[in-house]
């Protein structure tokens, strides 16, 4: 059960709660319930892209400046943003200012275009990829799965950056295609019983 700690309330949760106070509410309200949202989809993978090899609790931190920064990740009007734009976030300490994230993003922001032309929504398209819950591995004993490998090839060859395996299976932790709440935690059936109500699109 190392895997589990007590809560504020005394109820058990995932054991990474216990790095910040700032986790307990993302935690609990959060991470793991499925989602349809668009701009919330996108959003969440250009933020597991800005964290890769830096610490989620750093980029929870930033969240609502990477937000304003940049426009609510409203994919359709960063994919209109310029060097001058670029040359903005660069000096924006309020994120985290690596040329290749920033310029990862917006790349991206032209792609979830391209992909929503051609599938219909972000959604229907990240939603084929929720593995099958039978195959996969004990709660948080993995960092990928065979879908997260898949997923992050095919975004490769549609000309997606910062989007490796890793980075897409938190992504899936997070928006809910896969419930990987430690066995005994409190949100672990809250998130279930979502998942089960949730329409996949």
């Amino acid at each position: 059960m190392s895997n589990l700690i007590k809560g504020p309330d005394g109820k058990p949760r995932c054991s990474w709660c216990s790095a910040t106070p700032e986790y307990i509410d993302y935690h609990d309200e959060e991470w793991g319930y499925p989602v349809d949202d668009d701009y919330h989809l996108f959003e969440k993978l250009c933020l597991e892209s800005f964290q890769s090899g830096l610490s989620w609790r750093t980029i929870l931190a930033k969240r609502e400046n990477f937000r304003a920064a940049f426009r609510n990740f409203d994919f359709d009007e960063m994919a209109r943003f310029t060097q001058k734009d670029i040359d903005r976030l660069l000096k924006d300490a309020g994120i985290v200012r690596h040329r290749g994230k920033i310029e990862a993003a917006i790349n991206n922001a032209k792609c979830a275009k391209e992909l929503i032309k051609q599938e219909g929504s972000l959604a229907a398209y990240f939603w084929r990829y929720e593995p099958d819950r039978k195959k996969l591995a004990e709660p948080q004993t993995v960092s990928t799965c065979e879908e997260s490998v898949a997923l992050s090839k095919d975004l490769k060859k549609k000309g997606w950056k910062f989007v490796g395996p890793t980075t897409v299976y938190a992504f899936m932790q997070a928006m809910g295609l896969v419930n990987d709440h430690a066995k005994g935690c409190v949100s672990r059936t809250k998130v279930a019983n979502a998942r089960k109500q949730f329409k996949r699109p």
